[in-house]
Formats: structure tokens, sequence, C-alpha cells
């Protein structure tokens, strides 16, 4: 299982989703440019000493991304307001890459279209979205519990 980030906006989220990943052992991908400085200096401040033991890739663009992903024949699991199936409803595969768009826009189109499933986690409908590391953590829980990832080794 790995998880996505796309052109994240807020260092605090990356840090908590790098700590998540970190804590499941998820691997990690931030996809570049970020809205801010993406350096180990900011994941440390913001991801603590989780950091050191995350499997991190950074990809300098979209493009780049995708280019890697195809070549690793990974599927792309976009989770998305704007998504038709519940994140509850859908198969997880082991080999999954969890994509999260940006805080404040998302995914443009071209990403979106790239997706071979775009997924939502639902909520009320007066309310606009989740933080996005809440949504990972939503999204990566059930994708593990499904697959007999890491968290089962808890029970």
């Amino acid at each position: 299982m790995q998880i996505a980030l796309f052109q994240p906006d807020i260092p605090p989220n990356t840090g908590t989703i790098l700590r998540l990943c970190a804590c499941l052992d998820v691997a990690a991908h931030v996809i570049e440019p970020a809205g801010f400085a993406v350096s180990d200096r900011t994941f440390r401040r913001a991801g603590m000493d989780y950091l050191d033991h995350v499997k991190l890739m950074r990809h300098d663009s979209w493009a780049k991304f995708e280019e890697w992903r195809r070549a690793g024949g990974y599927r792309l699991v976009l989770f998305t307001t704007k998504g038709a199936i519940s994140y509850l409803d859908f198969r997880y595969d082991a080999a999954d890459i969890l994509l999260f768009g940006r805080e404040t826009a998302g995914v443009p189109e071209e990403v979106a279209a790239a997706a071979d499933a775009r997924l939502k986690i639902p909520i009320r409908p007066a309310l606009r979205s989740l933080n996005v590391a809440m949504a990972a953590a939503m999204a990566v829980g059930e994708a593990l519990r499904q697959t007999g990832g890491p968290m089962q080794e808890m029970r």
C-alpha cells in the first residue's frame, strides 16, 4: 500500500501523513511542486523524528510520477469529494497507490482522469470536506484492513 500527495499545500498535514505512513509501514510519495519548501527540515518540523522511518519518494512533477507509476503497473485510487463510490464499497489491492489532492484545490482534471478509481468518504451534505490527513488515515486504515496489511498484525 502506498500514499501519494499531489502538490500538498500545508506542511503540518504532510508531516502528519508521513508520520502515518511511518507508523503503518506504508510508502509515501510527494508529487511536486508543493505549496511550501519541500525539504527534510520542513518535513522534520511537521513529522518530527518519524521521517527516518518512512519510505519517502519525491517526484518533480505529475508527469514523472505518472511515468514511474505506469512503469510499475500500480493502480491509482484517487480520493475526491467528486467521487461516485464510497471508499468502504471499494476492493483494494495491496499494491494500490492512494492519491490525495491539494488541500485548497484537489487535483486537476488531467490527474483525475488518470485515476483507475475515484472514491469519496461520505460526509454530511452541508459540509465541504475532511482534513486531508484525516481522510488519508481513514482511507489507508480501510485499505489495510481489507488487504491484511500491517494493522492485521496488531489484532
